[in-house]
């Protein structure tokens, strides 16, 4: 047992130095989700006012805990690629022929990469002030197990896929064509509620909209476009972590 707990560490500890050892890995992870925020959500807020929709510094404040899922799930789903990057280059086999179960392997994975990604969802809590968003002591200590569990959700999602594919442009390939959809369908950039049946049946079944609802409602508190009660959106992600880690598992344990 002390063997596979020292496994697991090694490799979540594996994943969370080479975060901090990339400078422009950080430098990017904060630039990007601002470029988001700060442009992206200025000039949608701008067309509100245009079209008479309101202020733009409510939807300002809407959009802050999506960009923070957003930062969350691209980090989180990017680390699983590093699976990838090492069975090409054979790392991969030498973890695999390692005196520790592939379950280790696979939870080590999940961890060190939901960690890396909790941290930078976090740091984007530094433009809360900017924005105008208070956010109390005790938020921003629920925000840590929040942040990690929806990190883990995606994680796992990403180990999942990883354990099949054989090279970084299939990885890619597919990153592209279920992140975005997933991001853009979640509620993060606009409220579902009022979206049209279709597009609220699509939210409701994407297991990131849970993610984004838990986070919005922990730093905004109850509001008109909460989707579900906070435990609600706690209990989804925990159930989508199990099915997918065990999936990801099964996968691990099928390969050569």
């Amino acid at each position: 047992m002390r063997k596979e707990f020292l496994g697991v560490y090694t490799i979540w500890l594996r994943d969370v130095k080479k975060f901090f050892r990339d400078r422009p890995r950080i430098i990017g992870s904060i630039a990007q989700p601002a470029l988001f925020l700060f442009v992206l959500g200025s000039g949608l807020a701008s067309s509100f006012k245009l079209f008479g929709g309101g202020g733009g510094q409510e939807f300002l404040t809407f959009m802050f805990p999506g960009i923070i899922s957003m930062t969350v799930l691209f980090t989180a789903f990017f680390n699983a690629m590093s699976i990838v990057w090492d069975r090409e280059f054979g790392f991969l086999k030498e973890v695999l022929v390692s005196p520790i179960s592939r379950t280790s392997i696979v939870i080590g994975k999940n961890l060190g990469g939901s960690t890396v990604a909790m941290i930078q969802g976090l740091i984007i809590l530094a433009f809360a002030p900017v924005i105008k968003v208070k956010l109390s002591l005790i938020s921003f200590f629920k925000l840590i197990p929040a942040t990690f569990l929806a990190a883990m959700a995606i994680s796992s999602f990403g180990i999942a896929l990883a354990a099949r594919l054989k090279s970084m442009q299939a990885f890619q390939v597919l990153t592209n064509f279920i992140l975005m959809p997933m991001f853009f369908l979640s509620g993060a950039l606009f409220p579902i509620i009022n979206a049209p049946q279709w597009l609220n049946f699509v939210a409701r079944i994407n297991p990131l909209s849970y993610s984004v609802d838990m986070l919005r409602t922990i730093i905004l508190g109850k509001t008109i476009t909460q989707m579900h009660p906070l435990y609600i959106d706690i209990l989804v992600t925990v159930g989508v972590i199990v099915v997918l880690s065990s999936v990801g598992i099964v996968l691990f344990n099928k390969q050569d």
